[in-house]
């Protein structure tokens, strides 16, 4: 396979199976990402997620670029050799950062100046500025600097952020020049169809022109604005035709979205990339995933409970360590309860996309769906 080819695999109703071919080896979908926003996922060694057979890792822009600072990355050698992770990885462009910042940051339609939640310093982002951050930094996987629209919002905002985020899409695509790199656009239009479809058309129309003009297409696409305070019910109103009204042979990736439930049924609607700090965050709290619904640990229930997390998990944790000890890590705040829970939620996370995949293979996916959907762990997430 050509750097960045994208193979369908197979499909079973709308899911997909997809082989996405970078400069740090292929992925395979459905898949999740875990998030390594500083270029560490947090508590979890490189050697475990290759254990984990994590297959993509997803840093933040924002937070790389205000510390250490691109400029350092790039030094040693680009985010890979600097975390010393060999696999494929992505580099969101942190716009979701700088709109979630609305009360230190100053937006138009050239750029944006936001106020550095590290040193208080202004700084200032134009999407040409972002890409040379992103080409810097070097991941496999760049996306656009767009805004992201926050909910509730009236249409009139939510229109304006996706044609800003359209008009920037063209900008980041002109001025993306890195070729172990490609560019991800992003669709926005909040829950409104109408300008979420509009949105895939511009995106789709950029690249077209882009390629006629003897440049480079999108190598795939971000579904962004979703996850952002609805129910997800609402976000499932639109997600399905969102996603299929973007090209096939291009991967779609639903920004933010850790839920398992909602990973099950957005790969039945045609999705095939997930990320979300959930796994690791939810573990640090002292929640574990589990076939049977979410556990927190602290319950005193565990205390005297000595079988493993989830006895239908295969995981590193399942195998060594009991409920009780857990329990007695987290009630006493030691570090290694965390990072225990945190390496067994990305295998919950990491083994269900594993076991859709092949569900999709064996042309089986809806089997699946109903399986997972009518499993007493479905609505406990």
């Amino acid at each position: 396979m050509a750097l960045f080819d994208c193979t369908v695999d197979a499909t079973s109703g709308h899911a997909r199976a997809l082989t996405y071919e970078t400069a740090h080896g292929s992925f395979q979908t459905p898949m999740f990402m875990p998030v390594g926003t500083a270029a560490t996922v947090k508590g979890v060694m490189v050697d475990t997620l290759y254990d984990l057979k994590s297959q993509v890792v997803l840093a933040n822009t924002y937070h790389l670029s205000q510390r250490p600072g691109e400029s350092v990355v790039a030094e040693a050698g680009g985010v890979h050799r600097f975390m010393n992770y060999d696999g494929p990885m992505l580099t969101d462009s942190g716009g979701f950062q700088i709109f979630s910042l609305a009360d230190t940051r100053k937006l138009d339609a050239d750029g944006v100046t936001f106020r550095s939640i590290y040193d208080g310093s202004y700084v200032r982002w134009t999407p040409e500025e972002n890409m040379r951050i992103q080409m810097e930094l070097g991941a496999d996987i760049a996306m656009q600097l767009d805004q992201c629209a926050p909910y509730p919002a009236t249409r009139e905002f939510v229109q304006a952020a996706m044609e800003l985020s359209a008009n920037w899409a063209r900008r980041c695509l002109a001025a993306h020049t890195r070729e172990d790199q490609t560019l991800f656009g992003i669709v926005q239009g909040g829950m409104h169809l109408d300008l979420r479809l509009e949105s895939v058309r511009r995106l789709r129309q950029i690249g077209e022109e882009s390629v006629a003009a003897g440049h480079k297409d999108f190598g795939g696409f971000g579904i962004g604005g979703y996850s952002v305070g609805e129910e997800h019910d609402l976000m499932f109103e639109t997600l399905g035709e969102v996603a299929r009204a973007l090209p096939e042979n291009k991967p779609r990736y639903l920004m933010g979205v850790g839920n398992p439930t909602t990973l099950v049924r957005a790969v039945r609607e045609g999705v095939d990339m997930f990320d979300c700090v959930l796994p690791t965050r939810t573990a640090r709290m002292g929640t574990a995933f589990s076939s049977t619904g979410r556990m927190n640990m602290r319950n005193a229930k565990y205390t005297h409970d000595f079988g493993p997390l989830d006895a239908q998990c295969s995981c590193p944790v399942c195998r060594q360590y009991s409920r009780s000890y857990i329990r007695h890590l987290v009630k006493s705040n030691e570090m290694l309860g965390g990072i225990l829970l945190s390496i067994h939620n990305l295998h919950f996370l990491l083994d269900l996309m594993r076991r859709a995949r092949e569900a999709v293979l064996a042309d089986a996916y809806e089997d699946f769906y109903q399986e997972w959907m009518n499993s007493p762990s479905a609505k406990d997430y």
